[in-house]
C-alpha cells in the first residue's frame, strides 16, 4: 500500500490533524514530505503518522545560551501546518526561556519539576553556544552558568539535540578571538550522543523531522561524523543547486549586479560555499515562500553556515574548496569577447569537448600501455 492508498483507505493521521486544526489530507501530505526527505518506506511513514496520532507527549527541556533566538524564531514561522502547533501538540514543552508562560523562579521550578518527574525520559534541546572560559561565567541563568545547566540536564535526557550552528559547534560566538571560550554542545558533552541540526538558522523542518523520527523509532536517525542527520546533511548544496548547470558550463557572476549576476549565473566566483557545504537548503527552501527562497536563490552566495570551519570562519569572498571538481581556468569571462560569432556558451561547450578529447586520448594511451604490458608467466618477447 502506497502513501496515497494510506490516505484513502485508513484513518491514519485523523487524530493529529483534528488536534492541530488542519485537514487530514494536508497533514498526511506534510508527513509524507517529511518521510520522503528522510528516505523512509511506506511502512516507516505509517509508523511516523501513528506516533503523531498517539496521545503521548514526551517532555522537552529547551535551554538557550549564547544565541540570537533566530532558531526559535525560524521554528515558529514555519507553516503547512504551523510548526508551533505540531511541535506543541506532539511534545510537551515544559521549559523554554523564550516561550515559557511563567517567568523567573516559577519558570525554573517548572524545569526542575519536569526533570525530576521525567528523569531519563525527556528530550533536551540546546540552542546557542556554551561559554566555557572562567568556568562559564559569561552566560548565567537563574544564578547558574549555562555550562552547569547543560551538564545537569544532559544527565537525565533520553536524547540531546543541538539546534543551530552555535549549539552544534560554537557558531558566531566561537569565532576568533572567542573571548568567552564559546563551544558547541558536542564538545561540552563529550562522550554523549548529541544530534546536531546546524544552520543559521537551521531549516525548521530538519529539526521537526528529527524529532518525529525519535518519537517514531525511539532512536536517532543515521548520523554523520559531526552528529548531523544524513537525510538532511548527506549531500553537498552544490549537487542540488539550481545554478549548478551554469557552474558546469563555466558561466559565473564576477560582481554583484553584473551581467552574470542579473542572469542568475553561478555565484562560485563571488565566494559561494555551496561546493563544500553539506545541507538540503536548495531542496526544501526556507520560510514556506516557494521557489528561490534560500540565499543562492535570492542572488547571495551560500556562506556555509552548516559547516564547521567554513561558516563564520572563511571570508565571504574566499573561494570554496570544491569537493567535486573545480572549473577549468580556461572558461571565458562573462564580459570578455571570445571571438567573432562565438558566444561564451559555445566557447564553454568547446572547452568541455576539448576536455573530453584530452581525456579520451589519455585513456587510450593507458589502455595501449596495459595491452603491451607482459602477462604473468610471459617474458614480453614476441
Amino acid at each position: 500500500m502506497n502513501i496515497e492508498e494510506l490516505i484513502e483507505r485508513t484513518d491514519l493521521g485523523a487524530a493529529a490533524a483534528a488536534r492541530i486544526g488542519c485537514s487530514r489530507r494536508d497533514f498526511m501530505k506534510f508527513m509524507g514530505t517529511l518521510a520522503g526527505t528522510m528516505g523512509l518506506t511506506t511502512a516507516g511513514f505509517a509508523r511516523m503518522v501513528e506516533a503523531a496520532d498517539a496521545p503521548r507527549r514526551p517532555p522537552v527541556i529547551w535551554l538557550s545560551g549564547q544565541e540570537c533566538t533566530g532558531c526559535t524564531e525560524s521554528l515558529l514561522r514555519a507553516e503547512h501546518p504551523t510548526l508551533e502547533a505540531l511541535i506543541l501538540d506532539t511534545v510537551s514543552l515544559d521549559y523554554s526561556e523564550t516561550l515559557c508562560a511563567p517567568a523567573g523562579h516559577w519558570a525554573e521550578k517548572s524545569k526542575r519539576d519536569s526533570m525530576k518527574t521525567n528523569w531519563g525520559k525527556y528530550v533536551l534541546v540546546i540552542e546557542g553556544a556554551i561559554p566555557t572560559k572562567d568556568d562559564g561565567v559569561y552566560c548565567k541563568i537563574a544564578g547558574r552558568t549555562m555550562l552547569e545547566h547543560v551538564r545537569e540536564a544532559a544527565e537525565g535526557a533520553a536524547a540531546i539535540l543541538a539546534i543551530g550552528s552555535c549549539a552544534s559547534w560554537g557558531g558566531i560566538p566561537s569565532s576568533g578571538p572567542n573571548p568567552t571560550g564559546a563551544r558547541g554542545a558536542p564538545q561540552v558533552l563529550a562522550g554523549k550522543t548529541v544530534i546536531t541540526i546546524p544552520g543559521c538558522p537551521p531549516n525548521p523542518y530538519n529539526f521537526l523531522s528529527t524529532v518525529l523520527y525519535l518519537l517514531t523509532f525511539g532512536k536517532a536517525p543515521e548520523l554523520d561524523a559531526y552528529g548531523r542527520p544524513r537525510f538532511a546533511y548527506g549531500r553537498l548544496i552544490h549537487e542540488n543547486c539550481e545554478r549548478r548547470a551554469h557552474f558546469d558550463a563555466g558561466r559565473f557572476a564576477r560582481q554583484f549586479g553584473d551581467e552574470g549576476h542579473r542572469k542568475g549565473w553561478c555565484l562560485y566566483k563571488l565566494g559561494c560555499k555551496g561546493p563544500e557545504t553539506y545541507a538540503n537548503c536548495p531542496q526544501i527552501l526556507f520560510g514556506d515562500v516557494g521557489v528561490g527562497s534560500w540565499p543562492v536563490g535570492t542572488g547571495h552566495p551560500c556562506f556555509g553556515c552548516t559547516e564547521q570551519g567554513v561558516g563564520f570562519t572563511k571570508a565571504i569572498h574566499e573561494l570554496a574548496e570544491v569537493k567535486t571538481y573545480a572549473p577549468p581556468a580556461t572558461f571565458p569571462r562573462v564580459d570578455e569577447p571570445v571571438g567573432e560569432g562565438v558566444t561564451p556558451t559555445a566557447a564553454a561547450l568547446l572547452g568541455a569537448v576539448g576536455g573530453v578529447v584530452v581525456g579520451a586520448a589519455a585513456m587510450a594511451t593507458r589502455r595501449l600501455a596495459a595491452a603491451e604490458k607482459p602477462q604473468d608467466g610471459q617474458d614480453g618477447e614476441a
